[in-house]
């Protein structure tokens, strides 16, 4: 169909709506009740009542319905009075006007009744942009000014467009609810104009009905819960009515930031928190539709070990988890182990061989992760182990009962499928050097990891039966500790973190008669995780908070250890820094000690005597063609750490062999409903924890004490998502174009060639020349051929443009009480 809007012939689709076929012509015409991915507000039925807290509301007017914003609203000829641009349909032929003076004073006139009961004094002030709102240069009370979103907001966007009516009545708060201790958003009904797009978005598009509407005896509108609160509501708490909200009455929050908009990025906080990045929002969706394959695919895309992830990785993602916020976080971990017994590996067979090859040296996480990654980029790798078995830490470092060996070698030989050389048994520096390394081939990258624990320097270090707790995980993992070497003996681990832990876990399993972990921090400043030190707790291990190593006693064999009170871990600054209370001690007995109080890694491999291996931004280290990644780079950090890092590395190589950088290949793609449908009682939903080995069984050897969720627990848990990500796939609604444009030759030539008045502003955005003009294009056009000092412009399209040039000057001198700068001679006449 094809019409004509502002004299522009359009060609649109039939059915399409005045507003729609304008907005596709890159015409604009202001609304705010409109949005792109909503019913018409004018479809909208109020209900019998709403709920505001305790407080309800009846429909005082039965048979009303909504008459929307009204600021859409154009000239068609041939038709009477207004139309709303947002509900007419086109008709072929149809001749539209947007612009008229009738229409900017209707407009204006609606606009007013909009915002007289919203705070709007900021929209007046000249001042208001980059205003922190902390302070007012007007003195207006922080109850009458506008929200946050103050620069942001696509209410006060709309109405600068529109022009605020400088008569417009004083502000008087209001004093109407607001509900800031629900999970997730503010609702502030001050700031709420009744454009019911949250209304819309839950029921119509989302399907949950947690919102509603009514009319007061004014025939006002009046939006709130079903329900007394937003759970009883049944609210999904999927927060795309914030998303949707054109002013702040609807805010993100958590207990982590005060209440604001949270950018579209962002709003997936567990693949945002991952360091990996995997994209558990999407995976747990698929889940979620038993696609249990292709959810493998989302997870092996950024990271080669989705089951050792499944059982080893601390979470991150569980923790920024926004459902964690209304009860319990998603067992987004527990999940993902359950999916991955779906993995379907297929070798990359389409992958072009680049002919440049890669040593890497080290078969731990970081390492395979960057190979795998590099083979897919078509590189030829080899990797170099100084074990006669890879894996690295996930073979040594972390025992069976956390991860089984099938589990890691199953993954591994996937990794190595994809065309890697393994050379098992080669140590660098004793079997070959870097330096042939580095000549052999075009990037050698290392990543040996942390493999050397920590010891302590105190008198009796040289006693028999210690040992540091990397090389008794190593020994017990090679099965080269002896079935009996702790039977009925008292062991004692020094230590707080998750390597501590394990060691103590472990020598439990050995029969020992006692087994107690003692180290400096109070029991919440442990950097063991929470959950592993519950574990411990559960089997019977005694953990002794606050106390240090003061000397080791004993003949030959270590017989007892002395600790003293520590009294602070951390100074002021957060530094390491231990305090001790030399009167206050303790002693306990002891057969066999475990040091577990960290781990180094050993940068002699590249000449270097600091503490972690020194690499540039983009890994490289001091040679030319050597990279490193990992623990090595880093220091001790955990698995999903290393693999995050081992991808950027791999990115780094792949372009320093001439490659994009690109390593993760094609996204996933799936198609979601935006349906999601109403449950009652969703927000108590309880997290499904795995079960796990009793106790008493599991102490006795290193069986895996976790269990894998059955289908039914899986799609039960994953069904407790949030579903945050379907509100990054709400779109925009259109903003007025913008109304200061850079004074350059791409901008102006854009312009119509039409009468109307332009302003000049420099660097600093101040006025500095007002002028109407019978062809503004033309104009403009001649001041940039002069030199024109000016750095921006504005314009407005008006006939009477001499009329409208007067005006404006004289608001000008109003306001600072002088004439734009340079311009006085000029115009001193006129006045």
């Amino acid at each position: 169909m094809r019409l004509k809007i502002d004299g522009i012939d359009v060609k649109v689709k039939e059915g399409s709506t005045i507003l729609s076929a304008a907005l596709e012509a890159g015409i604009y015409i202001p609304h705010l009740c409109h949005h792109p991915n909503l019913v018409s507000s004018k479809e909208c039925v109020p209900s019998e009542f709403v709920f505001r807290g305790d407080k309800k509301y009846e429909n005082a007017q039965t048979g009303k319905r909504y008459d929307g914003c009204r600021l859409c609203i154009v000239e068609v000829e041939g038709k009477d009075g207004f139309v709303c641009a947002c509900d007419t349909k086109v008709e072929n032929g149809m001749v539209v006007h947007t612009k008229t003076e009738a229409l900017k004073k209707e407009r204006k006139k609606n606009l007013r009744a909009l915002i007289a009961d919203h705070p709007h004094s900021c929209l007046l002030c000249a001042q208001a942009e980059g205003c922190p709102r902390t302070q007012c240069s007007s003195n207006v009370p922080e109850d009458e000014r506008c929200c946050v979103m103050l620069g942001r907001c696509e209410l006060e966007k709309v109405a600068r467009f529109i022009g605020v009516p400088e008569d417009i009545e004083r502000y008087r708060p209001k004093k109407r609810e607001v509900f800031d201790t629900e999970p997730l958003f503010v609702r502030n009904y001050e700031l709420c104009i009744g454009c019911l797009r949250c209304v819309r978005v839950c029921n119509e598009l989302r399907g949950i009905g947690a919102l509603g509407f009514v009319f007061d005896k004014d025939g006002k509108v009046i939006v709130g819960t079903k329900r007394g609160n937003l759970a009883d509501s049944a609210c999904r708490f999927c927060t795309s009515c914030v998303e949707v909200c054109p002013t702040g009455a609807l805010l993100d929050r958590t207990k982590s930031f005060a209440p604001n908009k949270v950018p579209k990025e962002k709003i997936t906080a567990c693949t945002v928190s991952c360091p990996a990045g995997i994209e558990a929002h999407i995976y747990l969706h698929l889940i979620r539709d038993k696609k249990f394959a292709e959810a493998v695919d989302v997870i092996r895309r950024r990271a080669p070990f989705p089951a050792v992830l499944g059982y080893v990785c601390f979470h991150p993602c569980e923790t920024a988890c926004r459902r964690g916020e209304v009860n319990e976080p998603i067992s987004i971990a527990a999940l993902k182990r359950f999916v991955a017994q779906f993995d379907r590996p297929v070798a990359k067979g389409d992958v072009k061989n680049t002919g440049k090859r890669v040593a890497v040296i080290g078969a731990g996480p970081a390492g395979l992760s960057a190979a795998y990654f590099l083979r897919r980029k078509g590189h030829s790798v080899t990797v170099f182990e100084a074990e006669n078995e890879p894996g690295g830490m996930l073979r040594y470092g972390i025992p069976a009962y956390r991860l089984p060996k099938d589990v890691l070698k199953n993954e591994v030989d996937i990794i190595l499928k994809e065309g890697i050389e393994l050379r098992s048994g080669v140590q660098v520096g004793k079997h070959t050097t870097l330096e042939k390394l580095s000549k052999e081939y075009d990037v050698v990258l290392i990543a040996t990891g942390c493999p050397t624990s920590k010891m302590l320097r105190v008198e009796g270090a040289e006693l028999k039966n210690i040992i540091g707790g990397l090389e008794f995980l190593h020994s017990v993992a090679a099965g080269d500790f002896k079935r009996d070497a702790l039977k009925g003996k008292r062991v004692v681990v020094i230590g707080g973190g998750n390597v501590a832990v394990d060691c103590a876990r472990s020598a439990l399993r050995f029969s020992s008669d006692s087994v107690v972990l003692v180290c400096l921090e109070k029991r919440e400043e442990m950097p063991a995780f929470s959950f592993e030190i519950k574990a411990a707790e559960d089997e019977g291990i005694k953990i002794e908070n606050g106390w240090g190593p003061k000397r080791f006693v004993g003949r030959e064999a270590v017989e007892k250890v002395e600790f003293v009170a520590c009294t602070s871990v951390f100074d002021s600054k957060g530094s390491f820094a231990p305090k001790f209370d030399e009167c206050t001690t303790k002693t306990l007995g002891c057969d066999y000690l475990i040091i577990a109080i960290g781990q180094s890694p050993d940068a002699s491999i590249v000449g270097d005597k600091s503490p972690v291996i020194k690499v540039s931004s983009d890994f490289k280290t001091a040679f030319v063609n050597v990279f490193a990644c990992g623990d090595a780079v880093t220091g001790q950090k955990t698995v999903v750490e290393a693999i995050g890092n081992a991808q950027k590395a791999a990115s780094a190589v792949d372009r320093f062999l001439g490659g994009d950088g690109e390593i993760f290949g094609e996204p996933v793609r799936i198609e979601e409903a935006q349906f999601v449908g109403r449950e009652e009682n969703f927000a108590t939903r309880k997290r499904i924890e795995p079960q796990a080995e009793s106790v008493r069984e599991r102490i006795k050897d290193f069986r895996c004490v976790e269990k894998t969720y059955s289908e039914q627990e899986a799609l039960s848990e994953a069904g407790r998502c949030l579903r945050c990500h379907l509100r990054t796939s709400l779109l925009s609604n259109p903003l007025p174009p913008s109304l200061l444009f850079n004074l350059d030759e791409t901008s102006v030539c854009r312009l119509p060639e039409v009468e109307g008045v332009y302003e000049l502003l420099d660097d600093k955005k101040d006025v500095i020349k007002i002028k109407g003009v019978i062809n503004i294009k033309t104009a403009l056009l001649e001041e940039l051929k002069k030199g024109a000092k000016a750095k921006y412009f504005m314009y407005e399209e008006d006939p009477m443009f001499t009329k409208r040039e007067s005006e404006l000057l004289q608001q000008y001198l109003q306001k600072y009480g002088h004439l734009p700068q340079g311009e006085g001679n000029e115009l001193e006449d006129l006045f």
